[in-house]
């Protein structure tokens, strides 16, 4: 193990010790909000577990004790994060054979070369929690990842070259630290066979519910300039080359019509293996997914590729939260698939509090939406915030006071 690699353990072993310690040391207190909404017996309830400034995956203890935890406070589903940075949370011939590594290098050391997607299956199958894999970084991967650095051709660009974005997560302690992100090319034959292979690969090996793309599944809208998307459009275009300009309706419609075709391509090979796996998507609003990522994802539900949608709502303001939930097209998706919806509680630095949690609860079970989910696991305790731990962990026993099973996999027209 490098020295890089000690470092990185010795900070994620701290961070969680610390945490720990701090949950139990705080006094539990009383929870001084008003209950949500009743429970209904069919409702998705959700928690994304990821990897970033969280140290759930990183612990002997942390996955037995999450998953104990939500199980206990009536959580019925868990997301957690099998594909980021360029490595798999699994083991995985396909990353093997593509990249040289089985499995993310410091989770197997963790864990002594245990298969951790395996072992969180075996601890959340008796605890009636639902397992969704997430493929968290989708077509995004690190600059200078093993990926970007074998496979250059992989990757799409920019016009005059440029090659990758600067994105800044969600979930990092310091928001002001942004890693550079190439981009796979959704358009490329082996990057479709490689990330497809990746999911066919987890809904195969693994007794999971199914599987989870999100907002990075699709393209930046200024990329595309690549020389094989360029002969590609070139071929259907009697050899004209794209606009220059990156939101040209044509343009974009091609892309996203691509994007569509590979989402089809992924559906049909899960499909293949396990039927009755869910596809499932967390992706942001219609209008931005598209104009943004080329995400058309209403018409992958009108084409039936998309089994659950969790729209991801990380909103403050009571009034733009309440004016996601009511687009048109997240009332035609409701019309023919389960929708919940995704809340944020925050990061570690700032988590939300728990009354704007539970107020944003309410809104959604008012409106009468199938079910929800929180990002992310680390914050929902809220280690930092107003509230003890303690406090927020029984404000959660409220908001789901009794069991509920998952939505039936289709609502029924």
């Amino acid at each position: 193990m490098n020295r890089f690699a000690r470092r990185c353990f010795c900070y994620l072993l701290c961070l969680e010790l610390i945490l720990c310690l701090v949950a139990f040391a705080l006094p539990s207190g009383s929870v001084y909000y008003q209950k949500a909404s009743p429970p209904t017996t069919a409702e998705i309830r959700g928690v994304w577990l990821t990897n970033v400034a969280s140290g759930v995956f990183f612990v002997p203890w942390g996955i037995n004790r999450a998953l104990h935890q939500l199980s206990a406070l009536n959580f019925n589903t868990i997301y957690p994060v099998v594909w980021n940075r360029g490595y798999t949370f699994y083991h995985s011939v396909v990353a093997e054979n593509v990249t040289g590594a089985k499995v993310q290098p410091l989770l197997k050391f963790m864990h002594g070369g245990q298969d951790v997607l395996a072992k969180l299956i075996k601890l959340a199958k008796p605890q009636r929690l639902s397992v969704i894999p997430w493929f968290e970084y989708g077509l995004m991967t690190p600059f200078d990842s093993e990926l970007a650095r074998r496979y250059p051709d992989w990757l799409t660009i920019g016009q005059a070259g440029v090659n990758s974005v600067k994105e800044t997560s969600p979930e990092d302690i310091n928001h002001n630290f942004a890693i550079k992100l190439a981009w796979l090319n959704p358009l490329h034959p082996q990057v479709q066979e490689f990330i497809k292979a990746l999911i066919v690969e987890v809904v195969s090996n693994y007794d999971v519910d199914g599987i989870q793309l999100d907002d990075h599944f699709g393209m930046p809208v200024q990329f595309g300039y690549d020389p094989l998307t360029i002969q590609l459009y070139q071929q259907e275009h009697e050899g004209k080359s794209p606009p220059k300009d990156f939101f040209n309706p044509e343009w974009m419609g091609w892309r996203a019509n691509k994007i569509t075709n590979f989402m089809a391509a992924i559906y049909q090979g899960v499909k293949a293996v396990k039927p009755d796996a869910k596809i499932s998507l967390s992706p942001n609003s219609q209008a931005f997914a598209y104009k943004y990522y080329l995400q058309n994802w209403e018409d992958w539900i009108k084409k039936g590729l998309v089994d659950e949608l969790i729209l991801q709502v990380y909103r403050d303001d009571k009034k733009s939260f309440i004016n996601e939930l009511e687009q048109p097209s997240v009332e035609f998706a409701r019309s023919q698939i389960p929708v919940g919806v995704g809340i944020s509680t925050g990061t570690l630095r700032d988590p939300v509090e728990i009354a704007q949690i539970i107020e944003q609860v309410e809104a959604v079970r008012d409106r009468q939406f199938p079910g929800l989910s929180f990002f992310y696991w680390e914050s929902l305790w809220g280690y930092i915030s107003p509230e003890s731990p303690q406090q927020r962990r029984r404000a959660f026993s409220e908001i789901f006071d009794t069991k509920a099973t998952r939505p039936l996999l289709r609502n029924s027209k």
